[in-house]
């Protein structure tokens, strides 16, 4: 079996290990699979941490789009996010958002593979 390091060298610490966790029952061909669409899906943490900055700009609630949060994302925009509170909590916690996301986006393509 393929190192999780070897098939996606950008991921590390908390989202490494989960990763393993979910490839370790997986065939090559499906370790190939995951890693390719996992690659497509997932979000970098620090795609976040720069989106949710230009929310100072004016424009908040982008990174709440990015991590399929539509609702969350449309009241940040109305609201400034909720007048910059929300927008610095999202600045603290960019890492965990990006996780979240990453993390239910690998359970569906674990899933899908398993049942393909």
């Amino acid at each position: 079996m393929a190192n999780v390091y070897e098939l996606m060298p950008e991921i590390f610490g908390e989202e490494q290990m989960y990763i393993s966790s979910i490839l370790k029952n997986m065939d090559e061909k499906q370790l190939q699979q995951f890693a390719n669409i996992y690659r497509a899906r997932r979000k970098d943490p620090q795609v976040i941490l720069l989106v949710t900055l230009v929310g100072f700009l004016g424009i908040a609630g982008i990174q709440r789009f990015l991590v399929d949060q539509i609702g969350l994302g449309i009241l940040y925009l109305l609201t400034g996010g909720i007048c910059l509170i929300g927008t610095i909590i999202d600045l603290v916690n960019y890492r965990k958002i990006a996780f979240e996301y990453n993390q239910k986006q690998a359970n569906q393509i674990a899933i899908m593979l398993k049942g393909a």
